[in-house]
C-alpha cells in the first residue's frame, strides 16, 4: 500500500532521531522538559504541533510534545496565573524564519506581543500561549528544522546567586550568551538569568509549573544531591504508569524542578 504525503510526513517525525533529548554530558545530565498548566489540552496539542513542529505522546495520564531537543509537558490543571511574574519568566525557541512563524501564527488568529532585536543581535519575538505560558523566538536561518528549544529564563533580583547554585548543584559552567553574561548550558538548552525589579513569585501552580533535567542514573544523582544537603519536595520514586523515575527539588528563588530518568524513551 503507497503512503500518502502527508502519512509518510508523519513518520518523518517520529523517527528515533526526533525523538532523542540532547546527548548527556559526562554526568549522564541533558535538559528533560518544561511542564505546563493548562486549561484546553487539545487546543495546546495543536498549537504545538502546528506551529512548532511537535509530536504528541502519551505514557499513562501523561501528556507531553515532543520538540527537538526536548518535551513540553501538559497537565490539565487551571494555572494561578501567568509565567510573567513568575522566577520561571518564559522558555525560549530558534526559528529558521521568523517572519513566515510569526505569519502563520498571525494568520491562526494569534497574536504577538512584540518583535524586537535580542541581546544576540538577531530578529526577537515573544509570544503568550493559551493560559499564559511566555515564549521567545529568535531567528536562526541555519537551523536544520524549522523550530528548536534554545533556553529558559529566570527572573529574580538574586540572580546571580541563582546562577551559582544551578553551576554548584548540576556541575555547570558560567557561558555568556550574547549581551547577556549570566547563563550556563545544559545539554540541550540554555539556562539565562535576569535581574528584576521587585519579587518574583515561585513558579509551581502558574502556566510554567516547573522544569525538567532528565539523568542517566537519577537514583545516584539524588543521593549526590543528599550528600550537598539539597532538600527533597519528593523523593526518589519510580512511576510505572508513565515509565518515569522522578525525583522533585525547589531552587532557592522557588522554581520547581523535576528530576527525571526516562523521558529519553519518549
Amino acid at each position: 500500500m503507497r503512503l500518502s504525503l502527508t502519512a509518510v510526513a508523519l513518520l518523518s517525525l517520529v523517527s528515533p532521531a526526533y525523538a532523542q533529548l540532547a546527548v548527556p554530558n559526562d554526568a549522564g545530565l541533558t535538559y528533560g522538559h518544561v511542564h505546563l498548566n493548562v486549561t484546553d489540552v487539545e487546543l495546546h496539542k495543536r498549537l504545538w504541533v502546528d506551529h512548532f513542529g511537535g509530536v504528541v505522546t502519551q505514557k499513562g495520564p501523561l501528556v507531553a510534545v515532543r520538540l527537538p531537543g526536548f518535551l513540553v509537558a501538559l497537565s490539565d490543571r487551571e494555572p494561578t496565573g501567568p509565567s510573567l511574574g513568575s522566577v520561571m519568566d518564559h522558555f525560549g525557541f530558534k526559528v529558521r524564519n521568523m517572519a513566515t512563524f510569526l505569519a502563520k501564527w498571525r494568520a491562526a488568529g494569534r497574536e504577538v506581543d512584540s518583535e524586537f532585536t535580542g541581546a544576540e543581535g538577531l530578529p526577537n519575538a515573544y509570544v503568550t500561549m493559551p493560559d499564559g505560558a511566555r515564549v521567545e523566538l529568535q531567528e536562526d536561518q541555519g537551523l536544520s528544522v524549522e523550530v528548536a528549544g534554545y533556553h529558559i529564563h529566570f527572573f529574580t533580583p538574586e540572580f546571580e546567586e541563582l546562577l551559582d547554585w544551578y553551576v554548584d548543584v548540576f556541575g555547570l559552567e558560567i557561558r555568556p550568551r550574547g549581551r547577556i553574561q549570566t547563563t550556563t548550558n545544559v545539554p540541550g538548552m540554555n539556562m539565562s538569568f535576569g535581574n528584576t525589579q521587585g519579587e518574583y513569585v515561585p513558579s509551581q501552580g502558574r502556566a510554567i509549573d516547573h522544569i525538567g533535567f532528565e539523568l542517566d542514573d537519577l537514583e545516584a544523582f539524588c543521593e549526590q544531591l543528599k550528600a550537598k544537603g539539597i532538600e527533597f519536595d519528593v523523593e526518589y520514586r519510580e512511576i510505572d504508569s508513565i515509565e518515569l523515575k522522578i525525583a522533585f527539588i525547589t531552587d532557592p528563588a522557588g522554581t520547581y524542578i523535576e528530576l527525571t530518568e526516562g523521558y529519553d524513551a519518549y
